[in-house]
Formats: C-alpha cells, structure tokens, sequence
C-alpha cells in the first residue's frame, strides 16, 4: 500500500473568502495567483474575484501551491463544534491542494493533501498539541486506522445507511453510522475528526509522533481496525455493538479503565442496582483525575471549561424538559413523569430509555438518540440514574440527571490515554489496554 492522499471538506457557503499564501496555480488559467481571493456562484459557475474584479470561472476549480511543504491557504469563517455548545467559526491555514466545487446553490472548499500530513493535524486538532509524545503517538496510531478502515469501506459496494432505525408503537431504536461524503472523503469537524490547519501544530511533538508511527495501524484478523475514541469513557469503555449495528468487534470490547483486570461480579453494569452504585461512586480509573498538567494536554481550549466530565449532574425544571423532549423527538409526550432505564451496555450507558410521559410513554435508544433527546445539543453520555424531586399529582417539578463519562466511551479513553502516558505507559502499551486482541503492523513505509 501507497500512502494516501485524502480530500477533505472544509467550509461550505454562499461566499467562499481565502487567502493564498505564494505562487499557485489553476489549470486553464495562464498566470498564478496569491493574496486575497473570493469565490461566488455566477450563471452555475464558481466565479474567483481579485477585489472587485472577476477574473476566472469554471465549473471546478483546484489550486496548486507551486511548494507544498512551504506554501499555503487560509480559509475564512470556517465552522468548528457544529451543533455543540461551543460552535464558533474562525479563520484556518491550511498546505495542500485547495479545490473548489458546487454543492447545490453552495461552493465547497475541499482541502487535497496525504494522509500523514492530514494526520499532523487531526492529532493537533483533536488534543493538545502539547501532550505527551507516548500519547499523541498512541493517538495517531488509532486516527491513521480509523481513516484507512473508513477509506476501505468506501470502495466496498453497501447499502449501509447513515441512520438505521428500527421502529414499532412501543419503541424507537436508532443508532448513527458516519455518514460517507459524497464528493470528499472525510469532513473536518467532529463527524469525523477535527482537522482544523497547520496553526495547530505549535510544537514539535504532534509532528514526531506521525513520523514516528508512520504507516502503523491497529489490525485484527488481518484487517484494520475500525478504531473508535471518545473523550472520557467514566471507568469502564463500552462494547462496539451497544452504540452502532448490533456486530461485535473483538478489538472493542468493553474494558476496565484501571491497571487490574477486575473480575468482581458487581461491575456488571447491565444490571441496574450496580450500574446506580457505579455512577454514583468515584471508582478508581486512569480517567479519573483532576491533574490539571494532563488534562490541558488533552482538551482543546473549546474544551476546558468542562472540568466535572468523570462524574457530572444536569437538572431539569418539569417545564424545561417538557419542552425540550418535545422539541428534540418531536412527540408531544404532555408532562414527564420517569426516565427509566430499560438496558443498560457494559459501561452503565442506557442503551434503552423509557420516557414515560402524561399523554403517552415511549422507549427511545440507542445512546447518541438518548443523548441528542435529552439535551440541547449533546448529553455528556448516556450513563446516567435519574433522581426525581417535588412529585405534584405523579409529576416531578425537579429531574435530576447524574452521570458518568464524556461521549460514547468506545474504544480508546482519550484522557485515560494521557493520564497512562503521564505515568509513564507507552504508546503501544497504551493500545493494548485499550485495544485487547488488536497488533499493531505498519502497511505503508
């Protein structure tokens, strides 16, 4: 296998404004451009200004830094943390080719480059450039075997959907599959991984652990792995199969976050008086800290305001979520009277959720349908003992929410990850706490 070149989709508007840093060129177009440009849509074409003068059009158009290594683009009001709290945009510089389509009455812009610069970045974007080598090389390793997995299930002719449902009048189960891009092969935000330019790449950390992993990959059964990770798995990762399609991975299987495979009968959470005692602890995990030195490795400045992602709590006014289960399923369930949990995956995430309203009741799952249901963007997780307070007439004017873990908690515990590496695990050591039965191989050279 050759190394990759990947596309990856950026922005996309009515007006597209960026800035060239060098010399590049257009096919068909006889001079090479740089400083500020725009694009815009005009009689079905993309129409490039220089100021306030047109100066070329087409139907496609791809920019070719004379230098890639030394020249490149900045793009302009671009939109990170879409749909989440903290969605912002701002201005990001990019090396590569920059390629500009139409996308019904939009332009996209498409950044073209390989793979391992790509990768720089995603593990720059993702956390901290400044982490700790052992963890951005573990980090690297998973993200490179996410994208080629992603990369090899694209050419395999599927009738996948992006969102599978399985719908009756008693319940609504729903779960996510990453939707493929129809004219790029990944996007830049959190849908498949962040990739926000080389102004992320502060130090020379980010960049060594890509070179020094360059070409390895997780496999199992002589294939790579769909590697997954989420920000704070809470104690104990969840199985594949309980968050996407009902088909285990051995490789993501649930595990203890902790130095010692425990092996008390208490810690299966799929039973609910454990899985109650277990969030409402504070168990011993290598996710479990408050070491400000790792954890301003690992979140990003949008990030670190969230200090309580281990063991978090949420209330609710009756009023307030009302309205918002409402609003977010669009079923009018009158006054919510219970949120109960009818299975629960390994990690004590509710992979089933009753809501029992008023006016009707509904089991709803899996866990990112939970969670979008049950917050204005997304729910910390879906593990989570719900305490009712003030119950009027059956209805509680209070619903208070205490939970465990920041995302979906499969795969590799990104701050789990750095606390290792702070304590001295490595890279490979790290995979393999996380990664049980997965060998790390290097595919390209």
């Amino acid at each position: 296998m050759n190394e990759p070149v990947v596309s990856i989709g950026i922005v996309s508007d009515k007006e597209v404004r960026f800035d060239l840093y060098g010399e590049f060129a257009i096919k068909g177009f006889e001079k090479k451009l740089s400083g500020k440009l725009k694009a815009k849509l005009k009689d079905g074409r993309i129409t490039i200004c220089y100021e306030s003068n047109e100066i070329f059009s087409a139907e496609e158009i791809i920019f070719i830094p004379n230098d890639l290594e030394t020249e490149s683009f900045l793009l302009r009001d671009v939109i990170i943390g879409k749909n989440f709290h903290w969605q912002k945009k701002e201005n990001q510089r990019f090396r590569g080719q920059l390629k500009l389509i139409k996308e019904k009455d939009s332009i996209t812009a498409i950044n073209i480059l390989q793979l391992e610069e790509y990768l720089t970045s995603v593990i720059s974007s993702e956390m901290s450039p400044n982490s700790s080598l052992e963890f951005l090389k573990a980090h690297a390793i998973v993200s490179r075997s996410w994208l080629l997995a992603q990369l090899d299930k694209k050419k395999e002719i599927t009738t996948s959907k992006s969102i599978n449902e399985i719908q009756s009048e008693e319940e609504i189960i729903r779960w996510y599959n990453r939707e493929d891009h129809t004219n790029y092969d990944f996007c830049a935000d959190d849908h498949c991984q962040r990739y926000q330019g080389v102004q992320r790449i502060t130090n020379d950390n980010s960049v060594s652990a890509i070179i020094q992993t360059r070409g390895l990959v997780l496999t199992y059964n002589g294939s790579i792995c769909d590697a997954r990770y989420s920000k704070c798995c809470g104690g104990i990762t969840e199985a594949f199969e309980n968050v996407w399609e009902s088909v285990p991975h051995k490789y993501l299987s649930s595990i203890v976050d902790n130095k010692f495979e425990l092996a008390d009968d208490e810690l299966d959470l799929t039973q609910e008086r454990f899985a109650v005692r277990w969030i409402r602890g504070n168990p011993t995990a290598f996710c479990n800290t408050t070491e400000r030195k790792v954890l301003s490795q690992i979140l990003v400045d949008f990030d670190r305001p969230t200090n309580d992602f281990f063991r978090w709590q949420i209330k609710y006014a009756q009023e307030e979520i009302a309205a918002l289960i409402k609003t977010k399923s669009g079923i009018d369930f009158g006054s919510i009277k219970d949120l109960v949990a009818v299975k629960r995956g390994n990690s004590a995430r509710i992979i089933k959720l009753k809501i029992i309203g008023t006016k009707r009741s509904l089991v709803i799952g899996k866990e990112l349908e939970i969670r979008r249901t049950l917050s204005q963007s997304h729910l910390y997780s879906s593990a989570f003992v719900v305490t009712k307070e003030n119950i009027v007439n059956g209805v509680p004017q209070n619903i208070i929410l205490q939970g465990a873990g920041w995302g979906h908690g499969v795969g590799l515990c990104q701050i789990g990850a750095a606390v290792m590496a702070w304590r001295g695990y490595s890279f490979d050591e790290i995979l393999a706490h996380y990664f049980r039965t997965a060998t790390i191989h290097k595919v390209y050279s």
